[in-house]
């Protein structure tokens, strides 16, 4: 992706260009706009990549079609004509989701006051109130910016007053994850404002919606993250304890799960939640006594065919490990059987391979005897495969796995080395700099020749590059 990017008005005299200078079709011209603009490193993901209709015949411009349908939406909205409006929102929210090229030119050229207004306008009718909620939704994915104090104060009322509506729960907590992604200062209004037991309340009353209860544990979890690089720091840890201990959310989501045995959409959501919730020691032993950990194993075992469960059971299990008593519970449950089958049945899933290394690396930290149960289940051999299938993903967990190994238990030093750890390891750190330093520990705990360069001396001056 490139850093520069153009107007939406740019790119479109461009393709214009194209069409009259160079008598292309609009296809080509289209085509060779984007590489011409590609090829200078522009960033074209907000533009709009279509021949806009030329220009009327008093020299007017015209526009895209979903300014068109924007213009038609405003005018319904400013005459308030509530016969005419579901088929706008329809259109509109339609055009908006087919890509963020759309979204973004709607929100440029006003689009989120008209559809604020349109839910205001729809507030007594339930059916055009959820569609107006829906098109909301559609036009802040990727936007989060658009939304204001209104808007969110509106989200919030429509969470509270029609809270056993699961359609309409559903629609409002959709609006707030695609505020939150991205937008720390949305992150912490909406928590302020009381989110987070509007979201866990969600679950528990409509826990036998599988999309309300996968839509508000993924909210629940975007609470917890830190990725809005216009800040320098965010609330992802303070959220994350105020989720657990002010509003019970281990204990809802653990229950939750028990209704989706057979949903590996909604499984791979709440693991993945509980995940960004396992942030402190006693969390992590909470998720036990709950019956968290009987229930990661469990799933793993009864979904080792779904990539994407495997992954989020992977990342969990790693999670609540840094807990050293549920380091060992996982063990005698049977997880690092679980967790080398899945890297071996899906050696050729990077992710999957990664995300199982890390766990194993978790559970051999500081615990000789669990190095022990990994050993003989076969993980430094499935570490190894990882590694030579994919280099560039599993070198850092499998370079790490392998020194927690054999850094309290040297005896296992022979075995990986002949099972060709030190080539690959050698080869790894040759290739990819940014796995130097752990490559270098595992080589110089395995008994392997390491030259081991000093970069300071004492003495004043640089440091050696």
């Amino acid at each position: 992706m490139g850093s520069k990017q153009i107007a939406q008005e740019t790119f479109d005299d461009a393709v214009q260009e194209n069409i009259t200078e160079f008598e292309m079709d609009p296809e080509e011209a289209v085509r060779e706009a984007v590489q011409q603009f590609e090829s200078q490193g522009v960033d074209l993901s907000n533009i709009v990549k279509a021949v806009r209709p030329p220009a009327s015949e008093n020299g007017q411009r015209q526009k895209h079609q979903i300014l068109l349908t924007l213009d038609s939406l405003g005018r319904a909205v400013a005459e308030a004509d509530m016969a005419e409006l579901p088929e706008h929102l329809s259109t509109f929210s339609a055009q908006c989701k087919e890509q963020l090229a759309f979204r973004y030119l709607a929100g440029q050229n006003g689009a989120y006051p008209v559809v604020f207004s349109a839910c205001q306008l729809a507030a007594g009718d339930r059916d055009l109130l959820l569609q107006a909620f829906s098109t909301l939704s559609a036009l802040l994915d990727g936007q989060p910016d658009l939304l204001e104090a209104a808007g969110q104060e509106l989200v919030l009322q429509s969470l509270r007053e029609r809270r056993e509506d699961a359609e309409m729960t559903l629609a409002g907590i959709r609006c707030v994850r695609h505020a939150c992604l991205k937008h720390e200062r949305n992150r912490q209004d909406f928590v302020k404002a009381g989110i987070l037991p509007l979201l866990t309340g969600a679950i528990v009353q409509h826990g036998g919606s599988a999309e309300v209860v996968k839509t508000a544990a993924s909210a629940l979890r975007v609470m917890t993250f830190d990725d809005d690089i216009r800040v320098p720091f965010g609330h992802a840890h303070d959220h994350a304890k105020m989720i657990v201990l002010e509003n019970d959310g281990l204990r809802v989501l653990i229950e939750a799960a028990k209704a989706f045995r057979d949903n590996s959409g909604v499984l791979s959501e709440l693991c993945a939640t509980l995940s960004r919730l396992s942030v402190r020691n006693e969390f992590c032993q909470e998720i036990v006594d709950l019956g968290g950990l009987d229930f990661m194993v469990t799933l793993l075992a009864d979904c080792m065919e779904h990539p994407d469960v495997v992954r989020q059971v992977l990342g969990a299990i790693r999670a609540v490990a840094g807990n050293d008593d549920v380091k060992d519970a996982l063990v005698d449950a049977g997880a690092t059987e679980l967790i080398v089958l899945a890297i071996s049945q899906h050696l050729g899933n990077p992710q999957i391979c990664e995300q199982g290394c890390a766990a194993l690396c978790v559970l051999a930290l500081r615990k000789p005897e669990n190095c022990g149960v990994i050993m003989e289940g076969g993980g430094a051999l499935a570490a190894l495969q990882a590694m030579k299938a994919h280099p560039r993903e599993v070198a850092v967990q499998a370079c790490m796995l392998i020194r927690n190994l054999v850094s309290r238990s040297r005896d296992f030093s022979r075995p990986i080395l002949e099972m060709g750890a030190e080539n690959l390891i050698t080869e790894a750190r040759a290739a990819h700099r940014d796995c130097d330093d752990v490559a270098r520990a595992a080589l110089r705990d395995l008994g392997c020749k390491v030259e081991l360069r000093e970069l300071w001396t004492g003495q004043k001056g640089s440091l050696a590059q």
